[in-house]
């Protein structure tokens, strides 16, 4: 059973929450400021559904505290819907970003699209390995030169998703579609963030090369030769 963790002053929506995803099959605890939230963290927490606007300790500080230590998938459930606001909060490390208002349905699949590429069952595997890099997926772990990378669970699966197509063009397109569980919305830049937070992360090559190179209009491309 994953565990989702609710962190929202307003008392009404999460208990609506609670009482909606319970019935789903999910256990659920509540904080209702950041500070809180930050206290309620641990291993056991699948998922956070976080706000923004909160006393004490708002969203935007709680998720930033929240990567210095956890790399819990977080999803923002928040009434400010600016561009800036998505912005900040992916590079930040947020997973996803649903305004309110939401209908059931619609954050019912966002939470499963998360859960199914960060919470994958802890099974027999050899991993997998490229270049220098090593995926562990049944550990969700990814080690360059056998250094541990620091990745949120969606930054893991799109490095997954590179190594499975080295040397070829990948579209946002089909990116938002298959890593992010989503189609491709206008002016959407989630993919565009998570891939520069996944950049910044990964080690440089050792003949300084990018790893990943960005092609105008058309999407990223993992390179795939060392020479």
């Amino acid at each position: 059973m994953h565990h989702i963790l609710l962190v929202d002053d307003d008392i009404e929506l999460t208990a609506l929450l609670e009482d909606i995803l319970t019935y789903e099959g999910f256990a659920v605890s509540q904080a209702h400021n950041g500070q809180e939230g930050l206290n309620a963290v641990d291993e056991s927490v699948d998922l956070i559904l976080l706000d923004i606007m909160m006393p004490k300790m708002n969203g935007m500080q709680m998720l930033k505290q929240l990567r210095e230590n956890w790399q819990t998938p977080v999803l923002f459930l928040t009434a400010k819907g600016e561009e800036v606001d998505r912005v900040i909060g992916l590079e930040l490390g947020a997973d996803d970003f649903l305004p309110k208002p939401f209908s059931d349905r619609e954050l019912l699949a966002r939470i499963r699209a998360i859960l199914r590429r960060t919470c994958t069952p802890v099974t027999t595997t050899a991993g997998t390995v490229f270049q220098d890099i090593t995926l562990n997926p049944g550990a969700q772990e990814a080690y360059c030169n056998d250094t541990l990378l620091d990745l949120t669970g969606t930054e893991f699966s799109l490095l997954e998703y590179f190594l499975r197509h080295p040397g070829e063009v990948l579209t946002k397109e089909s990116i938002s579609l298959d890593v992010l569980g989503k189609r491709l919305a206008a002016f959407d830049r989630a993919v565009d963030m998570h891939v520069s937070n996944l950049r910044k992360k990964l080690p440089e090559r050792a003949d300084g090369k990018p790893r990943i190179k960005t092609l105008r209009g058309k999407g990223y491309l993992f390179i795939e030769s060392t020479q």
